[in-house]
């Protein structure tokens, strides 16, 4: 297969699992956004933080990553 064909359907493969496992992550610190009782001032922005790290990784994982590979990656025949 073409170098293109394979990052385009191994990027296929990957999306379901990184998206499911990326956004029950984050739906479970959900609840830590809306806390307001004592702890919260902690609570909030770590989950603030952590949601922002979960959909940078899961973007760079999907997106950046099978674009850097189709530019550097070399094609064996």
């Amino acid at each position: 297969m073409a170098l293109a064909q394979v990052v385009v359907e191994g990027a296929k493969r990957r999306l379901r699992p990184v998206l499911m496992t990326a956004s029950i992550a984050a739906f479970g610190l959900v609840p830590l956004l809306f806390a307001i009782g004592p702890g919260s001032e902690v609570q909030r922005p770590l989950a603030i933080v952590v949601i922002g790290g979960l959909v940078s990784a899961t973007l760079l994982t999907l997106i950046l990553l099978p674009m850097l590979y189709l530019r550097f990656g070399q094609n064996k025949k």
